[in-house]
C-alpha cells in the first residue's frame, strides 16, 4: 500500500514538472527558476524507478545465495598433518581457513557464514577459557553460531561472558534457565544482506546434552528441541526468504584424527532426517556434532530441506550455493572443500590474533615436560596408544589395580619429540578429575558393556585384559575379562581409576553415579604433566589389553552407512 502511493506521487510529480518544462508554466519564470525546474525536473525523473515496489523486483528475479558453514572446530588453530593420506600434507588451520573463507566471499553475490557449535577445546581454549576461539571467530566475520556441549566446558556462567564479547548472534532455542520460561540464549535471528533475509534458528540436541556434565550446567535445562524449532519456523517464514537450522545433535562423533579416512567410522545423520521431516518449513539444516562429513548435499525427499555437516577440526570448509526465486531453493550445488594449508597464505587478522593468544600464555605451557618417543595416537572404536598411556598414568597415579579412561575424553594426539604443558592439555583438555573407587568385577564389567557398544567409543584401560565379539548384542559383547592377570571375580572389590566425568554419569557411564569416591585426586591432564616429569622419556605401552574375538571386529562400523540421496 505505502509503495503504491508512493509510486501515484512520484508520477504526479512527474506529469506536473515536465508540463512546466515543455512551456506551458515554465516560460512565465526567469532563467534561475527554470534551472531550479530543470533539477527538478532531472531529480524526479531519477526517484521514479526507486519508488517501485522493493519487494516485488527482488522477488521476480533468481538470487544467487551462498552460505558457508563450519561445525566442531575444537580449537584446531594450527594445521593438522594428515599422516593419512601420501606425503602427509597439512591440513586446516584457522588463518588459513580463514583465506579459504574470503577467496569463496569474493567470488559470491551473497554470502553468509556459520558455524554448528563446539569451537571450544584444546590448550588455548583451556587457558583463555574459549576466549581465543570467540575471538577468531570475529576476525572471520562469522554471522551466527549454534551452541554446543562443549561451549559448557568451564561452566555455563564462562559461557555467558564469552557471549557478551562477540558481535553475531550465538543461538540455543532450546536452552533455558532452570523452572523458568526465559531463554539461556536468542533462539533465532534475522540476518538480511543485499536484500536477502534469513532466518537463522540454533538448538542442541539430546546426547550433546548427555555429555555436558551437570555440574557446570546446574542453572540451565535443555528441552526437546524439535517443537522449539516448529515454532520458530511459524514465527518466521513470513519475514524471511531462507529459513536455516544451525543443529547440534546426533551421536557424539569419533574422536580420532584420521577418522575421515574411515568412512565405517562415522556416524549417521539419521536424526537430523528425522527432525527435517517432522518440522516442514526448513530449507538449509547445518549439522554438527556426529562429525559426519556429507560430500555432497543431502536433500530431504519428503519436505526438501538441504542437510549438510563437515568432519569438523577445520580440515573441510562446507560451500553451499543456492539459487532462490519466490522464497524457494531452485537450484543448489555444494561440497566439502579441503584447506591445503600449505597452499594458502594464512590470514593476516586471524594469525595476529592467534599469535598474540599464545604469547599470552606462554609463559603457562613452555615448560618441556619430557620427551615422546614415538607418537602417540587416538581410535575411538579399539585399543589406542594414547589412551593406554593415560590409563597406565591413571592407575600407576592413584596405585589402583584397574583405570578406564572414556574415548571421548581423548582431544588430540601427543607428538614426538619435546612436549610441553600444551601437547598434553590439547589432549586432555577437560576439567576432569582423577578419583579412585571400589568396584566390584560386576560394575567393572558393566561399564566395559557400555563401552563395548560404541556409543561414545571403546573406554581405555590399564591393569585389565578384555577380550569381546562385536557379533554379539549390545550388553553380551564381554567374552573373557582378567584383572591383575586372573580372571575378574564379580563379587571381588578392586581398586580402580577413573575420572569424575565417568563416575558422575557422562557418557551414559551410570555405573557409579550412587557410589562415592574413596579419593580425589588432581586433574587428570596435571597427573600426565607430572609422569612426564617424573620418568622424563616416554616409550609407547604394551598393547593387548581390548582385544577383539574377530580380528574384523577393530573395522565393524560406528553407525549404518548414510542413506543415498
Amino acid at each position: 500500500m505505502v509503495n503504491g502511493k508512493r509510486n501515484r506521487v512520484a508520477k504526479i510529480i512527474y506529469g506536473w514538472v515536465s508540463k512546466w518544462y515543455r512551456g506551458a508554466i515554465i516560460n512565465e519564470f526567469s532563467l534561475p527558476m527554470r534551472l531550479l525546474f530543470k533539477t527538478i525536473l532531472l531529480v524526479s525523473v531519477l526517484i521514479l524507478p526507486l519508488c517501485q515496489p522493493i519487494a516485488s523486483q527482488d522477488r521476480a528475479a533468481d538470487r544467487e545465495v551462498t552460505i558457508l558453514y563450519t561445525n566442531d572446530f575444537h580449537s584446531a588453530f594450527d594445521p593438522i598433518p594428515a599422516y593419512w593420506l601420501p606425503g602427509e600434507p597439512k591440513l586446516g588451520g584457522a588463518a588459513q581457513l580463514a583465506s579459504l573463507i574470503n577467496q569463496y566471499r569474493q567470488r559470491a553475490q551473497t554470502s553468509f557464514l556459520f558455524d554448528s557449535g563446539d569451537m571450544f577445546t584444546g590448550q588455548l581454549s583451556f587457558l583463555t577459557r574459549g576466549e581465543a576461539l570467540m575471538e577468531m571467530m570475529i576476525s572471520m566475520h562469522y554471522d551466527a553460531m549454534a551452541i554446543g556441549n562443549h561451549e559448557f566446558d568451564y561452566g555455563s556462567a564462562n559461557f555467558t561472558r564469552q557471549m557478551s564479547l562477540v558481535p553475531f548472534p550465538v543461538l540455543g532455542a532450546n536452552i533455558y534457565y532452570k523452572g523458568t520460561n526465559h531463554r539461556y540464549a536468542r533462539p533465532y535471528t534475522i540476518i538480511e544482506r543485499n536484500g536477502v533475509r534469513l532466518g537463522v534458528i540454533g538448538i542442541i540436541g539430546g546426547d550433546a546434552i548427555g555429555v555436558v556434565p551437570a555440574a557446570l550446567v546446574t542453572d540451565l535445562e535443555f528441552r526437546d528441541p524439535e517443537p522449539e524449532i516448529a515454532a520458530a519456523v511459524k514465527e518466521l517464514k513470513d519475514k524471511v526468504d531462507l529459513i536455516v537450522v544451525l543443529s547440534h545433535q546426533g551421536k557424539t562423533g569419533p574422536q580420532q584424527t584420521d577418522a575421515e579416512a574411515h568412512p565405517d567410522l562415522q556416524r549417521d545423520f539419521d536424526e537430523d532426517i528425522k527432525l527435517c521431516g517432522d518440522v516442514p518449513g526448513i530449507d538449509i539444516f547445518i549439522g554438527g556434532h556426529a562429525h559426519i562429513g556429507i560430500e555432497k548435499p543431502y536433500v530431504h525427499p519428503q519436505t526438501g530441506t538441504i542437510i549438510v555437516q563437515t568432519y569438523g577440526y577445520g580440515t573441510r570448509m562446507g560451500y553451499l550455493k543456492l539459487t532462490v526465486k519466490d522464497k524457494k531453493v531452485i537450484a543448489h550445488q555444494g561440497e566439502l572443500v579441503k584447506v591445503w594449508s600449505d597452499q594458502l597464505k594464512p590470514d593476516p587478522a586471524v594469525a595476529a590474533k592467534l599469535a598474540y593468544y599464545k604469547q599470552l600464555v606462554a609463559p603457562q605451557i613452555g615448560e618441556v615436560l619430557g620427551v615422546n618417543k614415538k607418537r602417540l595416537v587416538r581410535d575411538y572404536r579399539a585399543e589406542s596408544t594414547l589412551g593406554s598411556f593415560v590409563a597406565d598414568v591413571m592407575r600407576e597415579r592413584a596405585n589402583a589395580d584397574v583405570a578406564i579412561e572414556n574415548a571421548g575424553g581423548l582431544r588430540w594426539d601427543i607428538p614426538a619429540g619435546e612436549i610441553n604443558k600444551g601437547h598434553v592439555l590439547d589432549a586432555l583438555p577437560f576439567l576432569n578429575y582423577l578419583w579412585t573407587y571400589e568396584m566390584t568385577g560386576a560394575q567393572i564389567r558393566e561399564v566395559l558393556e557400555h563401552s563395548l557398544s560404541l556409543i561414545h567409543g571403546m573406554a581405555q584401560v590399564s591393569g585389565l585384559r578384555a577380550v569381546y565379539d562385536m557379533r554379539q548384542p549390545v550388553g553380551h559383547r564381554l567374552v573373557e575379562l582378567r584383572i591383575g592377570g586372573q580372571l575378574a571375580d564379580d563379587r571381588k572389590r578392586y581398586r580402580v581409576a577413573i575420572t569424575n566425568f565417568i563416575a558422575e554419569g557422562g557418557d551414559e557411564y551410570y555405573t557409579l553415579m550412587k557410589s562415592q569416591p574413596i579419593e580425589k585426586g588432581p586433574l587428570l591432564s596435571e597427573s600426565v604433566m607430572d609422569y612426564f616429569r617424573k620418568h622424563h622419556e616416554v616409550t609407547p605401552p604394551t598393547m593387548g589389553r581390548l582385544v577383539p574375538l574377530n580380528e574384523r571386529d577393530r573395522a565393524v562400523p560406528m553407525a549404518p552407512k548414510p542413506p543415498a540421496k
